[in-house]
């Protein structure tokens, strides 16, 4: 019963009713509650949401005249981002009340969030006689006008940004080192990244550049990455404001 109210709501709120609610219910379902149960999971339908979004996409973006492969390989990148498809599927769709999971599944801090947004995408693309126009409609027009934004003000793709800053002053790719210090508890630690360099392809260092971030270090963080991206923002802001 609980299962059947979680799909009704679910369907209002993308305002699309499934010919086959089964593939729903196979959508939001995770593995491990599949295991359990003897049913089936998400997990082929990621696969193929994967794909749909993905073309949805590019056709979007021939329609509004890019023609850059370039371009559009960056796009397939940040969509294949599994944090950036976790926060649309939370922001615009609240995807983490419906997910059907066993009592104590930890769904916070894995992709299952991100996992499940493809395999709706890909439940309605196979539902409706594989109709790009129906998920286009109903899940991707829902958050694409906001695309850009999303993207500017996330935190996952700092590096790409300081990386494209530094080739339009360099007109080379430039390779960005830095280190890393642990602190706090052994076992719980908080990680602080530091000493960055700018180097040339051959690993030579850039000295009018690293002149202005020798001193930067980041803010104490609960993982590398989320330390490695909050200074790459400070290299950035630094950059921006001085060359």
């Amino acid at each position: 019963m609980e299962n059947k109210i979680k799909i009704n709501e679910f369907q209002k709120r993308i305002n699309y009713k499934f010919v086959d609610e089964n593939i729903l219910i196979q959508a939001l379902t995770t593995p491990q509650y599949a295991n359990e149960n003897n049913s089936l999971d998400y997990e082929i339908l990621e696969i193929i949401g994967d794909a749909v979004i993905k073309l949805i996409f590019i056709l979007k973006k021939y329609q509004e005249g890019i023609r850059s492969p370039g371009l559009i390989t960056k796009i397939k990148q940040q969509l294949e981002n599994d944090k950036m498809l976790k926060k649309i599927a939370a922001k615009y769709f609240n995807i983490n009340n419906y997910i059907i999971k066993s009592q104590n599944q930890e769904i916070s801090g894995t992709k299952i969030m991100a996992d499940i947004f493809e395999a709706i995408c890909g439940a309605i693309f196979m539902d409706s006689n594989r109709n790009l126009n129906a998920v286009e409609k109903n899940i991707i027009d829902q958050f694409y006008n906001d695309w850009n934004e999303l993207i500017e003000k996330s935190s996952i793709f700092r590096k790409n940004k300081l990386l494209e800053f530094l080739q339009s002053q360099l007109r080379f790719t430039p390779i960005i080192n830095l280190q890393f210090e642990s602190t706090g508890l052994q076992n719980n630690p908080l990680w602080v990244a530091k000493d960055p360099k700018i180097l040339t392809p051959n690993h030579k260092k850039i000295r009018y550049l690293n002149k202005f971030i020798k001193n930067l270090v980041s803010k104490e963080s609960k993982t590398k990455k989320e330390a490695e991206q909050d200074l790459f923002a400070k290299i950035l802001d630094l950059f921006r404001k001085n060359l």
